[in-house]
């Protein structure tokens, strides 16, 4: 009996892929994955070429893929398995150098749901904190509904404008002007990246209020976050940065590693980090920005919550609504890499909408308005 459980255990668990070409970080990783008892590590290659004859044979149903490989690199592999139609679900190893950053969002952009930050100490690479960060995204990953290859259909970036065209005048021909000033305050965490593309682009220029987004990454890689949503948008797009007074038309993201707050500064709301402790795991923790809006002056809050897993934003979400008048809105299951965020905030009985991924940015002009 004793031997059949073990049997089924060792059955049951999640065939992972390692890709490195450095045997050192193969090892760590092949242990920490090892170690629990939801993984097993079935292969490991140690470049490119490898692990494109591997998963041209086998299924698995994760792969922790390095950038920096000879032979054939990472983003070199997510682009061949993207043409060859091989559907993977992939975290990839990143260095947080600023090339590092830049080359993670274009993996993500490819298909990779989600990363972890190779730390440059080796001590840090074998501690506690590392594992449990590598676990739990290498569970999130594994359990995505998606793939490397998007089962949405892509809208060519010429019709997504004459689309963002056609609303902004429709709009500005129905809807009567509303007094007060209105803040969209957006909360994503895994798969976030590749979803703010389907929504950031989409906004006009003329947008009737400043948006504020917390993804959840490490310090270093929110500058290429928005640096990318930027080149690919008709609003700009910062990394917001202390003392940045909030404008109309303008998109603020949080820089990693800190919260982001909004506070009253001259009468006008200002940007402020602070830097407690991470919260729900997470820093920049969104429950932060959505409770620093309750002494905010804004008359409304659309509140947006997409992807993720965990809760973060649910809490601030429950307490804004204590002060302020809010508006949610929620991506849906179907369209979320990580049905974890959204769901929590929908079992709130708050939201106000459900809709998928591409119809979050129509939503938010419909309430939102424009100049």
């Amino acid at each position: 009996m004793g031997m059949l459980a073990n049997a089924n255990g060792v059955k049951n668990k999640k065939k992972i892929l390692i890709v490195d070409d450095s045997a050192l970080m193969r090892r760590v990783m092949c242990d920490i994955i090892n170690s629990d008892e939801r993984f097993q590590v079935v292969e490991q290659a140690f470049d490119g070429e490898a692990a494109y004859a591997l998963l041209k044979q086998n299924q698995y149903d994760g792969v922790v893929l390095d950038v920096n490989m000879p032979k054939i690199n990472g983003i070199q592999l997510l682009r061949i398995l993207q043409k060859d139609k091989i559907r993977v679900r992939i975290m990839m190893a990143s260095t947080d150098t600023r090339e590092g950053a830049s080359v993670t969002m274009e993996a993500l952009d490819l298909g990779a749901i989600d990363f972890i930050e190779k730390p440059a100490n080796i001590v840090y690479l074998k501690g506690d904190e590392f594992k449990k960060k590598f676990l739990d995204i290498l569970q999130a990953v594994v359990t995505s509904r998606q793939t490397n290859i998007s089962s949405l259909p892509v809208l060519p970036r010429q019709k997504q404008e004459e689309n963002t065209k056609k609303l902004v005048s429709l709009v500005r021909k129905s809807a009567p002007v509303v007094g007060g000033q209105k803040l969209v305050a957006l909360a994503c965490s895994t798969g976030g990246p590749k979803a703010l593309q389907s929504v950031i682009p989409r906004l006009p220029a003329e947008l009737a209020a400043p948006v504020l987004i917390v993804q959840h990454m490490p310090k270093g890689f929110t500058q290429s976050l928005a640096e990318r949503l930027d080149s690919l948008s008709p609003m700009k797009v910062k990394e917001a940065a202390e003392g940045d007074v909030l404008e109309n038309g303008t998109i603020y993201i949080s820089m990693g590693g800190k919260h982001m707050n909004v506070v009253t500064k001259a009468g006008k709301p200002t940007i402020t980090y602070t830097d407690e402790p991470p919260r729900e795991g997470v820093k920049p923790c969104a429950n932060y920005m959505y409770e620093s809006l309750k002494t905010s002056n804004y008359s409304q809050i659309v509140c947006v919550v997409l992807t993720g897993m965990g809760a973060d934003g649910t809490k601030g979400i429950v307490n804004l609504e204590t002060a302020k008048k809010i508006h949610v809105i929620a991506q849906d299951e179907e369209t979320s890499t990580v049905y974890g965020m959204p769901k929590a905030i929908a079992a709130t009985g708050l939201v106000n909408q459900v809709v998928a991924l591409d119809d979050v940015a129509q939503e938010i002009i419909m309430n939102v308005g424009v100049r």
